[in-house]
């Protein structure tokens, strides 16, 4: 708050993450989840915005990854902002036909396997994992031969913990594992956090893999997915559209329609054509881009050059 009484002549760069217009927000998206103290909501977004709304007099600049991040913003940070993408190292997030992740002593998946992937980094409801769940049993007895691979944390990231306690992993866990035999339990795998390399072996090695969020921030994940030529099922939400293109580099699903969900997932693994030009599309999508080395990298370090300027710069977009 006070760098400009200090240094006066300092110009200030932000990382512009997330405003919370009330049009923009991600709550109130999910029937299941309504808001909670609904009266009060107007005056908790507002609190949530303060830390922008501070420093907007003294930012020279600020940068955002999506446009849909951006379009969060009021008009006085967007004249300022610039909508460049955190980027993808598409030559080390890229197909490997040689990937295997091993799941336990006895068991090492390839892509010799049926594999399918739901990552999160904590598994929760604004990226979906209850509508995740309640297509897993259909989704198993549909697949016999298939071992589903569940990657995500037991805390909260966005949003609040379940009313009850405990975990949402464990909810829903409790929730549908009466519907699923044991021996299909055996096909699901939860591995937690995974170091990066194992994370992206498993990109590497889906037939199919399953992304889902409220109209909130984009993981990177889609993305690196996406890079990693996977194959997706993704939520036809407004900042999963920003990078995907229904029937071009993935397919889109409406994020509550679960018989959706599981009829295309099914199709995508009955069709390996299919899964081989969405995957090829997509990751030259990322490539032409968002690449980190060529494209993303070069416009942060404009960015960062351009604070050191004399007087306003135009945002770079």
């Amino acid at each position: 708050m006070f760098l400009h009484d200090i240094w006066p002549k300092a110009r200030i760069g932000l990382y512009c993450e997330w405003y919370r217009e009330e049009a923009l927000a991600a709550e109130g998206f999910d029937p299941e989840f309504p808001v909670a103290e609904q009266e009060t909501a107007i005056q908790r977004l507002r609190f949530r915005n303060l830390n922008a709304a501070l420093y907007v007099d003294m930012a020279t600049a600020g940068i955002t990854p999506t446009r849909f991040q951006f379009a969060s913003y009021p008009k006085v940070w967007q004249d300022m902002t610039s909508i460049i993408h955190d980027g993808i190292d598409t030559r080390f997030v890229c197909p490997n036909p040689d990937a295997a992740l091993e799941i336990s002593g006895d068991l090492t998946l390839t892509r010799n396997d049926e594999v399918i992937s739901f990552i999160n980094r904590n598994l929760e409801p604004s990226r979906g994992y209850h509508q995740f769940m309640r297509v897993l049993p259909h989704l198993l007895r549909a697949r016999p031969q298939a071992h589903v691979v569940v990657l995500g944390g037991d805390a909260v990231s966005y949003g609040a913990a379940p009313a009850g306690g405990g975990s949402w992993k464990q909810l829903y866990i409790g929730e549908l594992r009466g519907d699923i035999s044991d021996a299909d339990w055996a096909r699901v795998h939860f591995l937690g956090r995974l170091p990066y390399g194992r994370f992206l072996s498993l990109l590497q090695i889906s037939r199919a893999n399953i992304y889902l969020t409220y109209p909130f921030v984009l993981s990177c994940g889609l993305m690196e997915a996406m890079s990693a030529r996977a194959a997706l099922v993704a939520s036809d939400t407004a900042p999963v559209r920003e990078v995907m293109r229904n029937g071009e580099t993935g397919v889109l699903v409406d994020f509550f329609d679960q018989d959706a969900l599981l009829s295309q997932l099914i199709r995508l693994l009955n069709d390996a054509g299919l899964r081989a030009r969405l995957g090829g599309a997509a990751r030259q999508y990322i490539c032409q881009h968002y690449d980190l080395k060529t494209i993303c990298l070069p416009q942060q370090l404009r960015w960062v050059d351009a604070l050191g300027h004399s007087g306003p710069q135009a945002p770079i977009a």
